[in-house]
């Protein structure tokens, strides 16, 4: 499945709406060695690195929520607001 870097963002942010809802800013690359993307959260002083595997990001792209990356959001949300 061929999209770039900025359509997979912006299929995110569509995902994951707590994300432009909390003012988080995404940094995404592609990392060939890993076969993954590197996402980074950021909000303020307060940054995540994670990572999606390119077959879920294949899956993200179809319309499938990644639970993994969802769950990072999540957390790193409520750490945000503690």
């Amino acid at each position: 499945m061929g999209y770039t870097n900025v359509a997979l963002k912006d299929k995110i942010m569509e995902m994951y709406p707590e994300i432009p809802a909390h003012r988080i800013s995404v940094g995404l690359d592609f990392n060939p060695e890993k076969n993954a993307y590197i996402v980074k959260l950021k909000k303020n002083t307060h940054e995540l690195t994670t990572h999606i595997e390119k077959k879920d990001a294949d899956e993200c792209m179809d319309g499938i929520k990644c639970i993994y990356l969802g769950v990072q959001i999540g957390q790193f949300i409520k750490n945000f607001e503690e």
